[in-house]
Formats: structure tokens, sequence, C-alpha cells
């Protein structure tokens, strides 16, 4: 990853310099990874009673 790659992330998760003196590289990665699955459909997951059937 060059730094203009890693800067551009920055940005487009919203993160600003000061912010950067608090987060690892690695950190920002893993919320850029995260932030694209913020759009996918995920299933419904079983309550209480769906494992009380089992």
């Amino acid at each position: 990853m060059t730094t203009a790659l890693f800067m551009l992330r920055c940005v487009q998760l919203g993160l600003n310099i000061a912010d950067l003196d608090l987060l690892t590289i690695g950190l920002v990665n893993d919320m850029f990874n995260e932030s694209g699955r913020d759009s996918m459909e995920w299933r419904e997951e079983a309550s209480q009673a769906d494992m009380d059937r089992i």
C-alpha cells in the first residue's frame, strides 16, 4: 500500500490527521474493510425462541 492509497482510505472513512495519532495502519485497513460490508444484506439471526425449538 502506498502513502497516497492510505491517505485516500482515511479520507473515505472521514478520518483526520489528529485521528491518525490514535490509530494504526492495520486498524485503518480493518475499518475500511468493514465499511465495505455495511451495504451487504445479512440473514436474520436466530432468536431465543428459535433456539428453544431446536
